[in-house]
This record gives C-alpha cells, structure tokens and sequence, in this order.
C-alpha cells in the first residue's frame, strides 16, 4: 500500500483507561493482528493495517532513538515500556504507554512481537516530552541521519547515565 503523507494537526485523540490497544507483528514489524480499539483510535481499517509496518502510525515527534532503543530490546528477547507519540490516519495523534514483548516459537527463537498499549498518566508524559523533544532535536542537529540517530542515543544514554538508572527503571519510576 502507497504511503500517504499526513500532516501532524496538533489535536490529540484520547482513549479510556480501560481499554487496551493491542497488535502483533512479524519479526520485520508488519502487522499481523490488530484489535477494534486500535483501529477506532487510530482511523485506520484493518485492511490498511495487516501486513503494513507498525511504522505507519509513527508521529514525526517521536524521536528515532527512542524506537532504536525499542527495537534492540526486543530483538534481543527482552520486553520493554515505552511510552510512545503515534499518528492518527487524520493527522491526529494520541499518546500511550506500550508494554512490547517477544513471541517465541518451541526453541526461543523470535517469530514476532505483541504490543498492549495502555493510556498514559498526564504527569509522566510531562517528564517525558521534554526529554523526547531534547533526544529530536539532537537527531536533527546532524545532517546525516545515521550520525543524528547515534548522537540521539548517545544523549539518551548521557540522560540516564546522569540519573544513576536504566530506561526500564527510568520510564516504570514516572
């Protein structure tokens, strides 16, 4: 399926805390199961979704280290907490807090990843931005995006060096 740009509008789309976006992927990140509240938030249908990457819906704020940091942990057969900026089909965005996991066949090998999204608490996302609009604005600061994207997980790294912490501790004390 074509890619069609959409402009960030600004408006954010909100969910109920008692309900759970959920999708499943292949090992490359295609879609290969999406729940009815995943759709309804986003604005997609299910067949614009299923075999697409997961990286459709990804917001321009977000920055790239942070999904870097998602990807090297999972692909190394650990779970992560991430709160996470996505893109509506509209140009709406919502935020969520992602709890991303393994699936592993008979001998431990990765046949895919499972992705429950609750809605995040307004106070961490207050902590949050700001440290996800440093990490862009470092990415950007570099004209080749693989020098960005290294300097982006440097200073992620640099932040909770400073803190005493990792990412999973940092992001579960919020």
């Amino acid at each position: 399926m074509a890619k069609t740009f959409v402009s960030p509008t600004g408006r954010e789309v909100h969910f109920d805390a008692n309900e759970i976006i959920v999708s499943k992927t292949d090992p490359r990140g295609r879609m290969t199961y999406v729940n009815d509240v995943f759709m309804r938030v986003s604005g997609f249908q299910e067949v614009e979704l299923i075999g697409e990457p997961h990286s459709m819906i990804r917001h321009p704020d977000m920055p790239r280290s942070v999904f870097k940091l998602l990807w090297d942990t999972i692909q190394s057969g650990q779970e992560i907490f991430a709160y996470v900026k996505n893109m509506c089909k509209s140009g709406d965005h919502y935020w969520v807090f992602a709890h991303v996991t393994p699936t592993f066949d008979t001998n431990r090998g990765i046949v895919g990843y499972h992705s429950n999204r609750r809605v995040p608490r307004r106070d961490a996302l207050k902590k949050v931005e700001p440290l996800y609009e440093a990490l862009l604005q470092e990415e950007r600061r570099h004209s080749d995006r693989k020098q960005g994207l290294t300097h982006g997980v440097g200073k992620l790294q640099s932040v909770l060096t400073q803190r005493g912490i990792g990412y999973d501790e940092f992001v579960l004390s919020l």
